[in-house]
């Protein structure tokens, strides 16, 4: 059976990144592995309805069961929470917390996520870009991690106590590309829809993804489920919001891919390969 594990750094960030791909491959037989880093605690109630002091006093527990309900919903096998603190956004208060993801040592995260990988013995590994576009210090730290996990976990000379050495086939980071963020945009204002991408899309550089590598993986099947797995996740999401503004049919129709980067392969991907998998 192949494993992919997947590598994110809030609970929420599994249902906004790749839900559609990991369902997809869940279904066909792929063993699925979520590993989140952190318990959101830095995040903010974002639905009114959820709104209330003791969602707020309790919100790490919240997203704990947010986080489990998605991962059921997206087919996820096991779910691994590291435990970090969430490290907020740069000069806040949380970000200088001495329990901050960011501030943990980097050597000992990394071994953690090298044994982890070495236990499961993942062919792919879903890590992150490097977030030019959101550089949230947590997210920033999951890409160098995933990065050097890649490197790590095949060096038997590192982190020795971690287990056997295990060589990942292929990292591959999601991402909204430029050709999706544009397709939909376009979809929406031509069929008399707000779009929820308009505040980005005067900025969008059209030829910023032309160096990247990247995979279109078709989900026109699973395209619902990143909407469902987002409900989950009450506390973020407002059910009313910009993300659920267009008709799922719509997406269906103009753009059923989610589209990935591919950032380190022991075998190369073909060009206009749809499978993140394809040729392991």
């Amino acid at each position: 059976m192949s494993t992919l594990l997947s590598l994110h750094a809030h609970p929420d960030d599994e249902s906004s990144k790749g839900a559609g791909t990991v369902a997809k491959y869940a279904a066909s037989g792929v063993r699925c592995i979520l590993v989140t880093a952190t318990g959101g605690e830095a995040g903010d109630i974002l639905n009114p309805a959820m709104d209330r002091p003791e969602v707020k006093e309790n919100l790490a527990a919240y997203r704990h069961k947010e986080l489990h309900a998605a991962a059921a919903i997206i087919g996820y096998h096991d779910v691994i929470e590291l435990g970090y603190r969430d490290s907020g956004m740069p000069d806040t208060p949380p970000n200088k917390h001495p329990e901050a993801f960011v501030n943990h040592d980097y050597d000992s995260v990394l071994e953690r996520i090298v044994g982890l990988i070495r236990r499961y013995r993942p062919v792919v590994v879903m890590g992150y870009d490097d977030h030019e576009r959101y550089p949230h210090p947590d997210h920033l730290l999951v890409h160098r991690l995933g990065v050097d996990a890649y490197t790590a976990a095949a060096d038997p000379g590192r982190f020795p106590e971690a287990g056997d050495p295990w060589q990942i086939q292929r990292l591959v980071a999601p991402i909204f590309g430029v050709r999706r963020l544009t397709t939909l945009h376009e979809a929406a204002i031509g069929n008399g829809y707000e779009s929820p991408f308009e505040r980005w899309i005067d900025d969008v550089d059209p030829a910023a993804d032309d160096d990247k590598h990247l995979i279109h993986v078709p989900i026109a099947e699973t395209v619902g489920v990143s909407r469902e797995a987002l409900r989950a996740h009450a506390t973020q999401v407002d059910p009313n919001g910009r993300w659920f503004s267009l008709p799922l049919s719509l997406v269906a129709e103009t753009y059923p891919y989610e589209d990935y980067e591919v950032l380190a392969a022991e075998i190369p991907v073909p060009p206009g390969s749809d499978d993140i998998f394809e040729g392991l």
